[in-house]
């Protein structure tokens, strides 16, 4: 297999990143745990990680999204995964599907908050890496073990997985 050079994770909250406060019973942001899990997965590819912002996807805005394009067009890396909050995950890939050439982008998240320990997010930022070296340029979902096409995915609320949407 090729040398598919440096991946840039952009980090920018959701779920993955969410931390439980026991006494007031809430979720709130602290740091991301990325770092955290790129270690315990023994993550030996060439990485660099930038932190854009910590919010919830469902607080995110159009100038939200327009910063992760920036981030993505200003980065050296040609191939990026961006963690994200699965509930509107969808909507920014489209717009960096729309506007985004040259590169291989690939979104992804957690159902499960990571400092759960039944979190999905583990499984999917691994899998997201290993997307981002092996796809072609583009922009993708990648949960659960599966990477869509970003304009052939949808989030189904009622399964709580991400699933083909016909283009």
């Amino acid at each position: 297999m090729p040398q598919t050079g440096p991946v840039r994770v952009l980090v920018t909250g959701g779920t993955f990143d969410k931390e439980y406060d026991e006494l007031g019973g809430t979720l709130f942001f602290r740091k991301t745990h990325v770092h955290e899990m790129l270690a315990l997965g023994r993550c030996r590819v060439p990485l660099a990680v930038e932190t854009l912002m910590m919010i919830d996807s469902l607080h995110m805005t159009t100038r939200d999204r327009r910063k992760i394009l920036a981030a993505c067009r200003k980065a050296r890396e040609k191939r990026l995964v961006v963690t994200h909050g699965t509930d509107t995950m969808v909507e920014t890939a489209r717009l960096l599907g729309r506007e985004l050439s040259g590169k291989t982008v690939v979104l992804t998240g957690a159902m499960v908050p990571y400092k759960f320990g039944s979190s999905d997010g583990l499984f999917n930022l691994g899998s997201a890496i290993a997307y981002a070296q092996s796809l072609p340029e583009g922009v993708y979902v990648a949960m659960n073990g599966r990477a869509f096409a970003w304009d052939a995915v949808r989030k189904n609320r009622v399964k709580g997985e991400f699933e083909p949407r016909r283009r």
